[in-house]
């Protein structure tokens, strides 16, 4: 393994232990046992490496969702949603500090646009992936693009509930049974 991924791997740890805000070039240089001078190199400054780093962690932290995420194909949009959240819940479980990461992340994105750039365009195929997934082949319409969005919302408040206060937060079977109120509410 070369400097670059050496240092790829010690900024993904960094971020997991210490978070994009409070890790540091010389934080980097000890997880990766390379040197300052290789992340100007590689990467031309310590935010770019971690941007970089965060970009990888996301990719490989979807690889994670996908495996946690069972979807019957045979099944009804609101029980494949709840298979989404249910397979959320068990990712959050058993990665806490990915979990961690992706929020911190988020709030440096309003002083790094290259970073919220990168993680906007990904945002955007996971709507469309979240949308596929519950609706499969339904027919396209009007409200699909905004099923994902709707998953990915929940998502979202579901990650800082079960975060945290774990033990309160709600279930997948939870937010399908609070959707299934408000509908039959009308």
């Amino acid at each position: 393994m070369g400097h670059r991924e050496q240092l790829l791997e010690g900024a993904k740890r960094c971020l997991l232990e210490r978070g994009y805000a409070h890790t540091t070039a010389r934080d980097i240089v000890a997880a990766s046992g390379t040197n300052l001078a290789s992340i100007g190199y590689h990467f031309g400054s310590k935010e770019a490496l971690l941007n970089a780093a965060m970009i990888e962690a996301m990719d490989e932290w979807g690889t994670e969702l996908e495996r946690a995420i069972q979807v019957d194909p045979d099944a009804g949009p609101l029980e494949r949603v709840e298979a989404v959240w249910a397979g959320v819940v068990e990712s959050i479980a058993a990665n806490p500090r990915l979990w961690f990461a992706s929020v911190d992340v988020l709030t440096q994105t309003s002083q790094n646009p290259e970073l919220a750039q990168r993680l906007a365009a990904a945002m955007d195929t996971g709507r469309t992936s979240f949308t596929d997934l519950v609706l499969g082949d339904a027919p396209e319409g009007e409200p699909r693009p905004a099923v994902g969005a709707l998953v990915m919302a929940v998502i979202t408040g579901l990650t800082v509930q079960r975060l945290l206060d774990p033990e309160r937060a709600p279930s997948a079977e939870d937010l399908v049974g609070a959707l299934r109120a408000v509908v039959a509410a009308r």
